[in-house]
């Protein structure tokens, strides 16, 4: 007999928000999903979802709502954002980012 699941539907924009999330928990800002441990910033792991959304973005221009064009196209310009600004920061105290 199956179950039923009260989780919500999946969405282009929960599939972006996920990614994004990594991408948090990358640069250190979330725990780690399965211990809840904060670590030191991924560059590697935030520059794969970055690269992830952007290849999602090519793959499906001028068939997205402009709603989902909008959340992935913001979200994109804020995680580059951030990995310049957390790449600027790690060169200015010295630590080796790969």
């Amino acid at each position: 007999m199956a179950e039923t699941h009260d989780a919500p539907p999946v969405t282009f924009g929960s599939l972006v928000l996920t990614l994004a999330s990594s991408a948090a928990v990358h640069f250190g800002d979330l725990g780690d999903p399965e211990t809840g441990d904060r670590t030191e910033p991924n560059l590697d792991g935030v520059q794969q979802m970055i690269d992830l959304l952007a290849m999602l973005e090519e793959k499906t221009r001028g068939n997205l709502t402009a709603e989902e064009r909008t959340l992935l196209e913001r979200v994109l310009y804020e995680l580059r954002l951030r990995f310049v600004e957390v790449k600027q920061d790690a060169g200015q105290k010295r630590i080796i980012v790969p």
